[in-house]
């Protein structure tokens, strides 16, 4: 298994400086270069239609940027009460975001820049390649505005339902192997036994583990012969002192600037090698859906949808992935990993707490586990049927009469829609 560490991204703001930057050069550069290479290439138009042209697009761009990206921001921060603070900020650096901004800029930098241009030493002349390029901005511009509208539709708490399910769906493939019949042994050796000859600690601000470079921790485990055991393991939050990792048996140390190079730190945590980060986004969605101040178990019913189908896909797969051995089969890398009762735990508990007396949900609930139980291999199930004898202690204790219990005990996969029936 080959993980890979995150790639070096430019930021939110570099992306939009990179488009300013570059339009502002060619608006300086490209029609003396035009002038010089291509003097008999001229547009028919006036000069005063192209400065009219040129000055009407740097105006109304700058000022459909303003507004634009105002109202995004505005509804980014109003959707922000209906689910996860943690997406918003996702959605606020997705890329189009950041190249709808470049785009506008450039645009109108280039419209500024390239006035210049027109009517250069009194030639009387507008160049032509120069009116293509502002052209094909502001078509570009137009586009980059359609897609942002667009992107914007996400902030619905369904697409962004969708679009978590989609992330933690994408890192289950990629992340864990198919489980074909039981789940195997892994026959990890027990470094409780061994001699801890290093140790790698966190200094700096607090920090989230993002992903860790696996094929190369082991490669440097090798060259010391030595265990490397993750002492924290993806999607925690270390904070000054603590542990990163713990190096056994070494017959030499290994270069801490090296171990640090592999694991990726950060400000927040990511999809990426995380199969917890979805579920968790998911389950914030709902638990704020159950709140006093929404009042709305459609949308955690809604929720469950997409955590039902994150755990079949779980349930399915070899769940006990982190012993990392090299070429010769000797353990080198441990990584801890979340079991199936700890995805089955931050799936449920916080859900079943705070809708345990919304019939919707414990009935969406009943029917997630009763149709998990028979589409999952049977290492599975038991981990399942003690989270359903949870949940109807949770009714017995929630609802006060017997007729509500009864109701409240029913499955139905659309919470108050059609009874699951026994075939």
């Amino acid at each position: 298994m080959r993980f890979k560490s995150g790639a070096n991204r430019l930021s939110a703001w570099g992306v939009p400086a990179l488009y300013a930057g570059s339009a502002f050069v060619a608006g300086l550069v490209f029609p003396r270069l035009e002038s010089h290479f291509f003097p008999g290439l001229v547009s028919p138009m006036s000069i005063s239609s192209a400065v009219a042209i040129y000055s009407s697009i740097a105006s109304g761009m700058i000022a459909l940027t303003g507004i634009v990206f105002s109202l995004s921001f505005v509804m980014v921060q109003f959707s922000a009460t209906a689910y996860s603070p943690r997406l918003v900020m996702l959605l606020a650096r997705d890329p189009v975001m950041s190249h709808a901004l470049g785009t506008f800029t450039a645009t109108f930098l280039y419209a500024v820049t390239a006035l210049a241009g027109i009517d250069r030493y009194g030639s009387g002349k507008v160049p032509f390649l120069s009116v293509l390029v502002i052209i094909g901005l502001l078509v570009a511009s137009v586009a980059m505005f359609i897609a942002l509208i667009r992107r914007l539709g996400l902030l619905q708490v369904n697409q962004m339902l969708i679009f978590t399910g989609d992330r933690g769906r994408k890192v289950i493939t990629t992340l864990y192997p198919r489980l074909h019949s039981t789940v195997p042994v892994t026959g990890r050796e027990d470094s409780r036994g061994s001699h801890c000859t290093q140790k790698l600690i966190h200094h700096g601000r607090p920090c989230a583990i993002q992903s860790i470079e696996v094929v190369r921790l082991v490669r440097l485990a090798k060259s010391a012969d030595a265990l490397i055991e993750m002492a924290v393991s993806v999607g925690d939050t270390v904070v000054e002192s603590m542990q990163l990792l713990r190096v056994f048996n070494a017959q030499k140390p290994i270069s801490e600037t090296a171990l640090r190079r592999e694991i990726e730190l950060g400000a927040e945590r990511t999809f990426e090698q995380d199969p917890k980060y979805a579920l968790r986004l998911l389950v914030d969605i709902a638990i704020r859906a159950l709140s006093p101040a929404v009042n709305d178990p459609t949308t955690a019913v809604q929720a469950l949808d997409q955590i039902e189908d994150l755990l079949l896909r779980l349930g399915q797969r070899q769940l006990e992935i982190g012993d990392f051995r090299d070429a010769e089969g000797k353990l080198r890398l441990v990584v801890p990993f979340p079991s199936w009762e700890d995805l089955l735990r931050l799936s449920f508990d916080e859900i079943s707490f705070y809708g345990a007396t919304s019939v919707q949900v414990m009935r969406r609930m009943n029917a997630l586990i009763r149709d998990l139980k028979p589409t999952l291999p049977e290492e599975r199930r038991q981990a399942l049927a003690y989270w359903e004898a949870r949940l109807n202690t949770l009714i017995a204790r929630s609802f006060s009469s017997d007729e509500e219990r009864t109701e409240a005990s029913i499955g139905d996969r659309q919470g108050l829609g059609v009874p699951l029936r026994s075939i």
